[in-house]
């Protein structure tokens, strides 16, 4: 650990830079009108977390510590700090015209990190801990959709270049039937019969458990994020997935996003000002969060298909000759707009528990409700278990159960 004395003036004000890393963090010390105080290097560790807040404070009164990674290397050292009543902003990592000017190293980072705190250029607050448990959830699930995507593709590359014997007979099979079969197997003949065959036995299998571990991943992911949002999950086309991406971006402390254009820009949805000289225009953001764009995406293709009001909104915009790429930007701003409301205000969701037992009492048939305004039988028994969320026909279906 190298560092520089301690300053004799113990209540100055000073700002501390966050180098971090897997095993270590460097911390720097500047003063208030820049100059480079100290710097020193700590263990990931929570006796090195409360050094290197010993060293910090041992310097002056902290206005502000600059941390790169808040959600990754340096989640430890930011918990650390808030504990201890420290205020800390997320630094971005410097460009590369930066780093090719002044170079790279751990106390430059670290002093570049504290200079950011200073200066007022990095402002924005980390994100907290109220989200992580369904952000570990979240990645549990969708590492296990990756992983039996791959095992369905490897079974249909192994079933090209199986002996004809065996795709003659497997491969004409698809689906869940084609992954029942293979799980059953019993192999047998030659050597390289029953080489193939065992292999694509394991493959089914892998492919049947990473089905059912989804699953159950799911089902405790919708849960988490029902319990911690209810508005956000009651939304139109938000499934637990789509809900849980949108709670991992907007972080457990959505306040540090003082508006819904901040929430836009943080999905990608916002349009970038691309002006120049006479000429005044926009053009489609690349940046933001990809995995919040797509779930943003999801939402827009469900409302297509299933929202009356969406499919009206379509219409229009059609004949007004726009694509539906450009429809599909439109309405993933609008989206953006109305689901910024849900973690940034109580939105409560509406009741749907009264539904079957009004229907019930009512003598009625899932059949004759679902007849009644068009839909399959499944959809009406979806509405009443809360597995889709549909506001307006909810409102609709308890108007008509009352009168009927």
């Amino acid at each position: 650990m190298t560092s520089a004395a301690a300053p004799d003036t113990a209540g100055q004000d000073v700002f501390g830079g966050v180098d971090s890393h897997a095993d270590t963090l460097h911390v720097a010390v500047v003063s208030d009108n820049g100059g480079h105080l100290a710097d020193a290097e700590f263990a990931t560790t929570v006796a090195g977390y409360a050094a290197a807040l010993a060293f910090l404070t041992a310097h002056g009164h902290v206005t502000a510590i600059g941390v790169e990674g808040t959600s990754s290397y340096g989640t430890g050292f930011t918990r650390a700090a808030r504990t201890a009543g420290l205020h800390i902003v997320e630094v971005n990592r410097p460009d590369r015209a930066e780093r090719r000017r002044i170079g790279k190293s751990d106390p430059i980072d670290a002093y570049a990190a504290a200079r950011a705190a200073l200066s007022g250029r990095a402002s924005g607050s980390p994100k907290d801990d109220t989200v992580a448990g369904i952000r570990a959830l979240h990645n549990a699930a969708r590492s296990a959709v990756k992983a039996r995507t791959a095992a369905l593709n490897q079974i249909g590359h192994l079933l090209i270049t199986a002996p004809d014997t065996i795709r003659a007979k497997y491969g004409r099979l698809k689906g869940t039937d084609r992954t029942d079969t293979l799980a059953r197997l019993r192999p047998c003949g030659d050597a390289v019969h029953t080489a193939v065959l065992t292999a694509l036995k394991s493959l089914a299998r892998r492919v049947k458990e990473l089905t059912a571990e989804h699953e159950a991943l799911t089902r405790a992911l919708d849960k988490e994020v029902t319990d911690h949002n209810p508005g956000l999950r009651a939304v139109h086309g938000v499934g637990p997935d789509t809900a849980a991406q949108l709670l991992v971006t907007a972080g457990g402390n959505p306040e540090r996003m003082r508006t819904e254009t901040s929430f836009a820009t943080l999905c990608g949805t916002a349009p970038v000002p691309a002006s120049s000289g006479r000429t005044n225009r926009h053009r489609l953001s690349r940046g933001g969060d990809r995995q919040a764009n797509a779930a943003l995406y999801r939402i827009a293709l469900v409302r297509m298909s299933s929202h009356s009001r969406t499919r009206d909104y379509v219409a229009r915009q059609t004949a007004a000759g726009r694509t539906k790429k450009e429809i599909i930007r439109l309405l993933k701003r609008a989206i953006a707009r109305e689901v910024f409301r849900c973690p940034t205000t109580t939105v409560t969701a509406p009741g749907i528990a009264d539904l079957r037992p009004l229907r019930q009492s009512k003598n009625i048939t899932v059949t004759a409700a679902a007849r009644h305004f068009g839909l399959w039988p499944t959809a009406i028994s979806a509405l009443e278990r809360g597995i889709r969320q549909d506001d307006d026909l909810a409102h609709t279906y308890r108007n008509w159960l009352q009168a009927a």
